[in-house]
């Protein structure tokens, strides 16, 4: 499932809360920063209904996702006070986070409702979300001539060159990239 779209695009998503955890207020927090633990060095987040909520602290939840937290956030102490929160998106001003520091740098939020362009400079689509499911970053992409979405690994091989100022990306699209799902080969196990 793809984060939530700003309700200004002035601002960035950092996080979004899940469900409660425990009894005492605690709330599972998936995080949208590069270090998940640094959500909490942000200070105050604002949601899409305009409130201000602080994060008092933050844990690695137990699992394999290191970016999904545990997170206690200041006036909130009881379950039902955080079962609340539950799918609440947090965000930040753009004018709060530091430039990137090199050219091949970017921030995710930067790249969505991007134009993708070919080599040629033909417009192939554009850049829908930014999702990451575990084995890196990938480029979710609706092609000029409608239809259904597609994914592309966000790498140098398949996204040479990056224009944010432009809001352009140039990709590299396999030949059948947006071609539509065919029949299961009789033979295929799955």
């Amino acid at each position: 499932m793809a984060p939530p779209a700003p309700p200004d695009p002035n601002l960035v998503l950092l996080g979004e809360f899940g469900r409660a955890h425990g009894l005492n207020g605690e709330i599972r927090l998936k995080s949208y920063t590069g270090d998940p633990l640094a959500i909490a060095g942000y200070g105050p987040l604002m949601t899409s209904d305009n409130r201000t909520l602080t994060l008092s602290a933050v844990r690695t939840a137990p699992g394999s996702s290191p970016d999904i937290l545990i997170a206690r956030v200041k006036d909130i102490g009881s379950r039902s006070a955080a079962e609340t929160l539950n799918r609440v998106a947090l965000f930040i001003p753009r004018d709060r986070l530091a430039e990137p520091e090199d050219d091949d740098e970017v921030y995710a939020a930067d790249l969505v409702g991007t134009t993708a362009v070919d080599e040629a400079g033909n417009v192939v689509g554009t850049v829908v979300a930014v999702p990451n499911y575990g084995g890196g970053d990938l480029l979710e992409l609706k092609p000029a001539t409608g239809g259904a979405t597609a994914l592309l690994p966000f790498t140098k091989a398949f996204v040479p060159v990056l224009d944010v100022p432009q809001r352009r990306v140039t990709v590299v699209l396999p030949e059948d990239f947006f071609a539509p799902v065919g029949e299961k080969p009789a033979d295929d196990p799955g």
